[in-house]
């Protein structure tokens, strides 16, 4: 008898390795609440917003390491759409791996399919800022079934561009300016973890959204480099050219204030803001080409 005695012995320890780390019920579902903290999901419009009913975000779940999403994952690009009722509902169900094991977690809007995390290709298009404004939200502290729902709190991964336009007198009313573009890059990859965005390709002129004749903006990749805008007015091209590069970073907006002659436009500020402060800084010249 001691033989199987030792046998079953060894058998119900190994039976407890194999579900170690497993559930001792019913596998948990995974529930999420997410945000956008103080920062507006419509890049051009004001300062602070909501998700609306309807959004649809990306959500991802893995154990292991937490600096980098493996191949097999717990939960893969579920899409979550945003309710009337302010409660986000999976298109599949998403359920924790097991009781104890670390789980970290990626959110992406707008919703998209995503091969490579840690370059995940992006391309800004001026004509659709909404689908354009990449937002993450990462939550890596390391969470089991006890820790729901999920915060996510997403962030801008793209900068913003503001230009105020004032006209001095000269001008006798205010001009109808046909368009304001930026000399920038528009393509990038972006790290999803870290937000991190490394501009590709080469510079060109990308358009700002009109909100006003006086005021224009939109989205632009993260980047060194723009010093050039160009603002149009009765087939007229002003260039402005500022003596230094003019921030972009992640997560924040630039605004340029610049005040236009018929011959010669002032700058008058540049404000970087992280949606709640800024520092000015003063500078730069603005030329109109010889016909």
């Amino acid at each position: 008898m001691k033989p199987i005695i030792k046998y079953l012995a060894a058998a119900a320890a190994l039976l407890a390795v194999a579900s170690c780390g497993k559930f001792s019920g019913t596998p948990r579902e995974i529930t999420i609440q997410a945000g956008i903290g103080a920062m507006t999901k419509v890049a051009t419009t004001g300062d602070k917003a909501a998700f609306e009913a309807g959004d649809k975000i990306a959500v991802f779940a893995w154990t292991g390491d937490k600096t980098a999403v493996p191949a097999a994952r717990a939960v893969d690009g579920v899409a979550n759409t945003l309710g009337t009722d302010g409660k986000w509902t999976p298109a599949a169900q998403m359920l924790w791996d097991d009781d104890e094991s670390a789980h970290y977690f990626l959110g992406v809007y707008p919703l998209r399919t995503i091969t490579d995390f840690t370059a995940d290709p992006y391309t800004l298009d001026p004509a659709d800022q909404k689908a354009s404004d990449l937002l993450l939200a990462t939550n890596l502290i390391g969470l089991t079934p006890s820790a729901t729902p999920v915060a996510l709190v997403f962030g801008h991964a793209m900068a913003r561009l503001d230009v105020n336009l004032a006209f001095r007198n000269q001008w006798g009313t205010t001009p109808t300016v046909s368009s304001v573009t930026a000399t920038a890059k528009k393509a990038a990859t972006v790290d999803l973890l870290s937000a991190a965005v490394t501009p590709t390709g080469d510079a060109a002129k990308v358009a700002l959204a009109k909100k006003s004749d006086a005021a224009w903006s939109g989205l632009q990749v993260p980047q060194t480099g723009l010093r050039t805008l160009t603002i149009t007015i009765d087939g007229q091209d002003y260039v402005f050219t500022h003596s230094a590069d003019i921030p972009l970073v992640g997560g924040q907006y630039t605004t340029l204030n610049l005040t236009m002659g018929r011959d010669t436009i002032e700058l008058d500020s540049i404000v970087i803001t992280d949606w709640q402060a800024g520092t000015s800084i003063d500078g730069g010249d603005v030329f109109k080409p010889a016909s």
